[in-house]
């Protein structure tokens, strides 16, 4: 990507200070900069900073001319400096101000290396740009979430491409490359016609007919002529023996040897309307062109939602740049080219997302980058990361109706806007919905060991109903199979919370056997205790170590309510005071047993080292004491 600094309207000093700080910026190591006694970070800045940043003087210069103050900046007073920003202050947004900050400051803090002297004095010494600016380190995030509809829809549409679709685009692909590299001639085209046709695998390859949405096809010739190895005019009805040419093909069509686009035995997918059939009915190559473009975005959003990776650290991505670290998948990002000497960053990604970046390498004509140009038409990168979401978006909708896939609802989305969102998901709501539903596993576990900025992370009322239904939902699903399981008399768990929660499954079974007596409810439907169960308030919360049963309307025996203040305005237990083994609203569950008995053998571990000091041995023997408690009290 190439970007030119301009320096119009700026004339005279102002022009020769304005490139003297760009170079500075852009070359902070250079010996001359050294020299002069300016030290600046290694790394240079981007050029659309310098850009941003040289643009501030423009203003400036105005300012020096309307108050007719001299034009050489030595000869400003640190009152004319502060005028000019409080001026600005008013009219422009705490960002701006901060940035012309950075520019007033580097004109004292450059003075030495630049031609014209600079500022004499630092207007604001001891503060930042953006102390001076009245804008915090970290500003609020403006990026929006993505709306859950068009979240999952747009997630699950990349998935089908990625899963379903990709191998007959890439099959179909490689088949329209065979076809375009092949010879061809006119001399003995007939008899390799005709050989052609009475082939009984022969299958004519038909394309929609122009201006046809629903059932109009007809023969694609050009694509026959490719396979007959002929040339384009073979069967132009002007030619001699042309339009006997159309009429042999149109043969093979009329007894139904034909199917749509370049191959058949597409994949098969359930339409709106209820019918099925291939998810393409024309896939020939103009088609596939358009289908690999549609399937390199697909990798791309896919990639971009489920890695939290910036676009730009996605356009980096080189086709060798998967690998293993530390035991799971990750993508290697590339070297500084400015800076070789920085080490390499590793993004931990899911299975799936390893595929589409895999899958987006093969797509890619580039030498290296994994995001690029997939076809001919483009070369480099070939493609805006905006459009190519959107285009997707377009794309899906207006084929859904053929393809199968799900409506995706019209809004902005950004490449910016899938990080925000995967951060918000991987606070509020780590490995329920995304992880069951999509079937995406530790999703959010592997977005949640990659770097981002804390405010990425901040709710979003968008979200707020779809995590809690989704939390809900997970809930009784578990709860469901406890209920399952104590009903095929498999034990559920251990303690008193145990002997509640069997008690309040006895009654919803009474219950359901009751309504079945009195006729209301079919004999052997299991929904009716699951539709019970649904309406029975049963007080659970679900834990790693135990389960609670705490009622937050009468926590009577909840230990960790015992001599505690709670927080105003705080309802349940408190977690960070549970006491497993000795609560009464506690359960152990056959899932709890190996931990506890790990920690266990741990402990006793510890202390046959023989070498602990008495205070950590006592400690150490009272943790031992707790969980032998809670061994005990799940002994059947």
């Amino acid at each position: 990507m190439a970007i030119r600094l301009l320096f119009h309207d700026l004339q005279g000093g102002w022009n020769l200070l304005a490139r003297e700080l760009a170079m500075l910026w852009l070359n902070p190591r250079h010996p001359a900069v050294l020299a002069a006694g300016v030290h600046l970070r290694p790394d240079p800045l981007s050029a659309m900073t310098v850009a941003q940043r040289i643009a501030q003087l423009r203003p400036l210069a105005r300012f020096g001319v309307e108050q007719q103050l001299p034009a050489d900046l030595q000869g400003w007073s640190i009152e004319d400096v502060k005028v000019y920003v409080a001026s600005r202050q008013a009219a422009s947004e705490p960002g701006t101000v901060c940035n012309m900050v950075h520019v007033i400051k580097a004109l004292h803090r450059f003075r030495d290396a630049l031609s014209g002297g600079g500022l004499s004095c630092d207007p604001w010494p001891g503060m930042s740009p953006n102390a001076v600016a009245h804008q915090p380190i970290v500003a609020p995030l403006r990026t929006p979430a993505i709306p859950p509809q068009t979240w999952f829809s747009l997630i699950r549409n990349c998935w089908a491409y990625i899963d379903v679709f990709a191998d007959d685009i890439l099959r179909v692909s490689a088949y329209a490359d065979d076809l375009r590299s092949r010879a061809v001639s006119d001399a003995g085209g007939d008899q390799r016609l005709q050989a052609w046709l009475a082939d009984p695998s022969t299958r004519v390859p038909m394309r929609r007919a122009k201006g046809a949405e629903g059932d109009g096809s007809v023969a694609h010739l050009s694509v026959v002529t490719r396979i007959v190895g002929v040339g384009p005019s073979f069967f132009q009805v002007s030619k001699p023996h042309g339009q006997v040419r159309r009429d042999a093909v149109a043969r093979l069509v009329t007894a139904g040897r034909c199917h749509p686009g370049l191959l058949p035995d597409l994949a098969t997918v359930t339409r709106p309307d209820g019918t099925r059939g291939p998810w393409h009915d024309n896939l020939g190559p103009r088609q596939v062109a358009i289908e690999r473009v549609m399937l390199r975005n697909a990798c791309f959003i896919f990639t971009a939602a489920l890695s939290m990776m910036r676009e730009s650290e996605l356009r980096a991505i080189t086709k060798d740049a998967l690998v293993d670290y530390y035991g799971s998948p990750a993508v290697r990002s590339v070297r500084q080219k400015l800076d070789p000497d920085l080490p390499a960053k590793h993004w931990w990604i899911t299975p799936p997302v390893a595929r589409a970046i895999e899958l987006a390498g093969r797509l890619s004509r580039h030498d290296q980058l994994t995001f690029a140009a997939v076809t001919d038409t483009w070369s480099g990168e070939g493609f805006a990361s905006i459009a190519a979401i959107a285009d997707f978006i377009d794309h899906v909708n207006r084929w859904r109706h053929i393809s199968g896939l799900e409506a995706i609802p019209d809004g902005k989305v950004t490449p910016h806007m899938f990080r925000r969102t995967m951060a918000m998901l991987t606070r509020e709501f780590p490995g329920s919905e995304i992880a069951v539903g999509m079937q995406l596993k530790h999703v959010t576990t592997r977005a949640l060991a990659n770097r981002v900025t804390g405010s990425y992370m901040d709710t979003d009322p968008s979200w707020a109903r779809q995590l809690d239904a989704a939390i809900t939902d997970r809930r009784f699903e578990r709860l469901t199979e406890l209920f399952d399981a104590d009903t095929a008399g498999q034990t559920v768990g251990y303690g008193p919370g145990a002997a509640r929660l069997r008690e309040a499954f006895a009654a919803v079974r009474a219950q359901a056997e009751q309504l079945r007596a009195t006729g209301k409810a079919r004999r052997g439907d299991i929904r009716v205790e699951h539709d019970l169960l649904r309406r029975t308030r049963i007080n659970i919360r679900f834990g790693k170590l135990n389960h609670c049963t705490m009622n937050d309307n009468d926590p009577v025996g909840a230990k960790c309510l015992e001599d505690a203040i709670a927080p105003p305005g705080h309802r349940g237990p408190l977690l960070d005071r549970c006491q497993p083994g000795r609560c009464t609203n506690s359960i152990i569950a056959g899932e709890h047993l190996p931990i506890w008995t790990a920690e266990r053998s741990s402990l006793n571990r510890l202390l046959d080292t023989g070498t602990l000091a008495p205070n950590h041995r006592r400690r150490i023997e009272a943790e031992l004491s707790e969980v032998e408690h809670v061994l005990n009290r799940a002994t059947p």
